[in-house]
């Protein structure tokens, strides 16, 4: 008798398009991993504005204690325009940045890749964007979001944060950029700002130390004012693209144009007790409620989920495989092209799942 192997999620669908985009993932992720001879169970938490709503914390004490007691964690969005006029330590994100920090997850993985059906609509040339395959690996720990003293004094009118890293911190995140770039193409970009800012002085001294150890690894360091031009202009020179938590988030939500939408944009937050996967897409309110969202990159993060977290790379591949072939087909409104039948979030999920019968 084969034995199932069991593991335990934690789904936080949290706010906006969060919940939909999450529920066309779950079926998905339940008929992969039984392929695989996994069962899945899981618990469902509020986060964000939806923990809000009656009085509650961004981030509650159970949804925090439910999050490290599981193998990973699922997240859908958060972010809700009601809360924009509350101070910033009390709106949604407020609560993604406590759960990153205490899950221990430094490590953002955003894979950028275009199939060959969406070339077309990608903002750049169709012949780069089928060349573009790369991975940014954001910091997610430190730097200027978490870094202290930080403050706001409306009466003076005077604002200031800290931009600090830590030796240990960088040589953590460059490993981890380095070990995936040797399974890659064997090339790391270190985007900086190295010519302006001490820390990114130290950044730079201390992936280069790293570097030293991955002597099959290629290593250059590009300033992040250049990186943001050539990310664009050729992203199919970037393989592995290093950087801090800033520039990471601007960069990869810039790279996310190159797949046509940043609705097809999955991610991985790892490094700690257990991982955190996430669409990069955002609540999307203006949309939430009307079956418009777009699915598929939640449902490219379940695949990153069982690659980085359980193991199941053939399973990841898997999903991957049966979205492309979706696509071919079917599209949700901000991927849609003509010839291509346009359907809802909830029926691009069943189409993803009739895709993966015939994988």
């Amino acid at each position: 008798m084969i034995k199932v192997k069991k593991r335990k999620i934690l789904l936080l669908p949290g706010d906006g398009v969060g919940p939909e985009v999450t529920r066309a993932a779950l079926d998905v992720l339940s008929v992969v991993t039984e392929r695989k001879g996994y069962r899945v169970f899981w618990e469902q938490w509020p986060i964000g504005w939806a923990a809000m709503v009656d009085g509650g914390e961004p981030l509650p004490e159970e949804t925090l204690k439910a999050c490290l007691a599981v193998d990973a964690v699922l997240l859908g969005a958060v972010g809700d325009p009601r809360a924009d006029g509350l101070p910033p330590s009390e709106r949604p994100v407020a609560g993604l940045l406590q759960l990153r920090r205490h899950l221990g997850c430094f490590a953002n993985l955003r894979p950028v890749r275009v199939s060959d059906g969406l070339a077309r609509y990608s903002a750049v040339k169709p012949e780069q964007a089928r060349q573009t395959d790369l991975m940014i690996v954001r910091e997610l720990a430190g730097g200027l979001y978490y870094g202290e003293p930080r403050g706001l004094d409306e009466e003076v009118g005077r604002g200031w944060n800290t931009l600090s890293y830590e030796r240990k911190e960088i040589r953590r995140i460059a490993t981890i950029a380095f070990d995936l770039a040797r399974d890659r193409r064997g090339k790391v970009t270190s985007i900086d700002k190295a010519n302006v800012l001490e820390v990114s002085r130290l950044w730079r001294i201390v992936v280069e130390e790293v570097a030293r150890e991955y002597a099959d690894v290629e290593l250059e360091h590009m300033l992040v004012d250049r990186a943001a031009m050539e990310i664009i202009l050729c992203p199919e020179n970037f393989d592995t693209v290093l950087t801090d938590n800033l520039f990471g988030d601007i960069l990869s939500d810039a790279a996310a144009m190159i797949t046509g939408s940043i609705g097809m944009l999955p991610s991985a937050s790892i490094g700690g007790s257990n991982g955190m996967y996430e669409p990069v897409h955002g609540s999307a309110p203006d949309i939430a409620g009307r079956d418009e969202a777009n699915p598929l990159a939640m449902i490219l993060s379940v695949g990153m989920m069982l690659r980085y977290s359980f193991d199941l790379g053939q399973a990841d591949d898997l999903i991957q495989q049966a979205v492309v072939k979706t696509i071919e087909t079917y599209r949700t409104g901000d991927i849609m092209s003509e010839g291509k039948t346009q359907v809802g979030c909830s029926e691009m999920g069943e189409q993803v799942l009739a895709s993966l019968e015939m994988l």
